[in-house]
């Protein structure tokens, strides 16, 4: 009776396949987007011949949209604990803006990584736009306006606002590496509390 080893071989390509993006991710981090061609990351990856990258990839392109699911998977994990518990739009804004600050913190290549994909990569980030990335934040944004918590805005230009102040961090810290990102993240909090809340509200944590 033959031997069904479909199974193995998914697990061998699942795994080479992870490889591949990690190499990738280290290579991009390191060199930046344009110098990160597949030769590189073969090298960085320890295989023979760029032919196995071509094997799991259609191309470059293909490549870095897996590259992109990946880290930005493991932010959606990463923050959907982090704001799991959180119950009020001030509080889910000020776990937004820890959360990403904390996820910059921990996972720098693969921040620089992204980034570098942003800036030098030509064509369109599939199913990541602008508008899908800020998505989370109109939610959180319209919610507090919804309950009268936050003031009158376009939860648009805001949302923009918070993500852009984020996204830079990555840069940031490769100009003041021994930034305190504890203290940044609660500046940050502090900010957009003021910049959202409706008058009458009361900053979060004051007394009756």
């Amino acid at each position: 009776m033959p031997v069904n080893d479909g199974g193995a071989r998914s697990v061998a390509a699942t795994a080479r396949r992870a490889q591949i993006i990690a190499a990738t991710i280290e290579t991009i981090a390191e060199l930046g987007y344009g110098q990160s061609s597949f030769a590189r990351i073969a090298e960085r990856a320890g295989l023979s011949s760029t032919r196995l990258i071509s094997y799991h990839f259609a191309g470059k392109d293909e490549l870095i949209q897996a590259v992109i699911a990946e880290v930005y998977g493991e932010m959606v994990v990463f923050m959907s604990a982090r704001m799991r518990e959180v119950t009020d739009p001030a509080g889910a804004l000020a776990a937004y803006i820890r959360g990403v600050v904390a996820f910059v913190a921990t996972q720098r290549t693969k921040m620089d990584a992204l980034m570098s994909i942003f800036l030098g990569h030509a064509g369109e980030e599939d199913g990541y736009s602008d508008r899908t990335a800020f998505a989370p934040l109109q939610e959180i944004l319209d919610a507090g306006k919804r309950s009268g918590l936050f003031r009158a805005f376009d939860s648009f230009v805001m949302a923009a606002t918070v993500q852009r102040s984020l996204d830079g961090l990555p840069f940031l810290l490769r100009t003041a590496p021994e930034l305190d990102l504890d203290a940044y993240a609660e500046e940050l909090v502090t900010i957009f509390e003021l910049a959202t809340r409706a008058t009458q509200a009361a900053p979060r944590g004051a007394g009756a």
